[in-house]
């Protein structure tokens, strides 16, 4: 892949829900007419909780008093909360360009978001059957990917600072009694989402060509 092949990267600062997701929607319409190699969207969110198409609601706990408002979109997974302090990327991608292997794919954005928290010295890892970057026994980042006709949409949530109240909300993406962590928390320093959505950026930019690549996982 040349780099000039690569999906440009777009920081879109603070913004509402809906006006990311119609972003969304508006690059997915371009990728499918073959009008755009795709896009990473890094952002921050206003307060608000998603959650996937899903019967099984049980993760949303006080759904009628929710203190943010409530998404339900097209996407895989139990709820979540976005909010000031986290880190989102969104990626539109053709993923016929890129192995295929939803699987494989979400297994990328795993090792992404942990090879950005080796930054900070900070080692994320996996958990047997679950999605998603950990600190030893707390969750650091939250995965959810949509995929229409192999483009994907949405992405991922990577906690970088403050509070986090929104959590003690929901049980996040459905897991009882996870604790959830930041990056600051972890690294014990001050570290900005701008910053952080610097350093994803190019990790994922680096890693992109080699998801490519048949048999890298």
């Amino acid at each position: 892949m040349n780099p000039s092949d690569l999906p440009p990267v777009e920081w879109l600062g603070r913004i509402d829900f809906a006006a990311a997701l119609k972003r969304q929607e508006e690059e997915f319409s371009a990728v499918r007419a073959g009008a755009s190699p795709g896009r990473i969207f890094l952002l921050e969110h206003e307060p608000v909780f998603t959650i996937g198409r899903t019967r099984d609601q049980s993760s949303l706990l006080l759904r009628e008093r929710l203190p943010a408002p409530l998404h339900e979109i097209n996407r895989g997974g139990q709820a979540t909360w976005h909010g000031p302090g986290q880190l989102v990327g969104y990626l539109i991608l053709d993923l016929h360009q890129y192995g295929g292997d939803l699987h494989r794919y979400l297994r990328f954005l795993e090792q992404a978001l942990i090879d950005t928290l080796a930054h900070w010295s900070i080692v994320g890892g996996r958990r047997e059957g679950l999605t998603g970057v950990w600190v030893d026994d707390r969750k650091i980042a939250s995965i959810g990917v949509g995929v229409r006709h192999w483009i994907s949409m949405h992405g991922f949530g990577l906690n970088v600072r403050g509070p986090l109240d929104g959590f003690a909300s929901i049980v996040p993406c459905g897991i009882a009694g996870v604790d959830m962590t930041s990056v600051e928390r972890e690294a014990g320093t001050k570290v900005s989402v701008d910053e952080a959505a610097n350093i994803a950026a190019d990790v994922l930019l680096r890693a992109l060509p080699e998801l490519q690549t048949p048999g890298n996982a």
